[in-house]
């Protein structure tokens, strides 16, 4: 097997890839899914975590297979973001002037066929696109109350931010 970075091993064999590049500060915790005959718990966060930080709010965010949502970066808000259906492609861009992955990028994929539950730190700017064929449901709990004079958003096309957000054939 090709080592692309850390694997972790959970229940049922599933293995998630994680690029080597990591950004500074952003953390993925793999989650728990307990299926039965009746359907699916979805772990996401919970108060004993020990990533829990505090609760602000949580809200739930729709994406249309191929559209984009983003860039946009907080300015006090830590996102805890899950993906209950469908999949998206998650980039996040590290603008932090002091981080030590001060300008790179990250690409996570995420939500059914990877649930993991993904914290973003302030000043790490985000976007997600929806793969597949199907919408996409996101989950975020934020650590305070959205406030959107603390969100600076920006062009997803932006020169600024070094990402093509086509598909790319490996």
């Amino acid at each position: 097997m090709e080592n692309l970075g850390v694997t972790f091993f959970i229940p049922r064999l599933f293995q998630i890839k994680i690029k080597k590049i990591m950004i500074n500060g952003v953390v993925i915790y793999p989650l728990r899914k307990i299926p039965d005959e009746r359907g699916t718990i979805m772990h996401m966060l919970k108060r004993t975590d020990s990533h829990f930080e505090e609760f602000g709010e949580i809200y739930f965010t729709t994406i249309h297979p191929g559209a984009i949502k983003g860039w946009h970066v907080h300015t006090k808000l830590v996102l805890n973001y899950c993906v209950l259906v469908g999949n998206i492609k998650l980039v996040l861009y590290d603008g932090r002037e002091n981080s030590p992955t001060y300008k790179e990028l990250q690409e996570i994929f995420m939500g059914e066929d990877n649930y993991v539950l993904v914290k973003i730190p302030v000043g790490v700017l985000s976007g997600f696109k929806a793969i597949g064929g199907k919408t996409a449901l996101l989950a975020n709990c934020a650590n305070l109350p959205h406030d959107s004079a603390e969100t600076i958003r920006i062009d997803p096309y932006t020169k600024d931010i070094p990402y093509n957000w086509d598909i790319k054939n490996c």
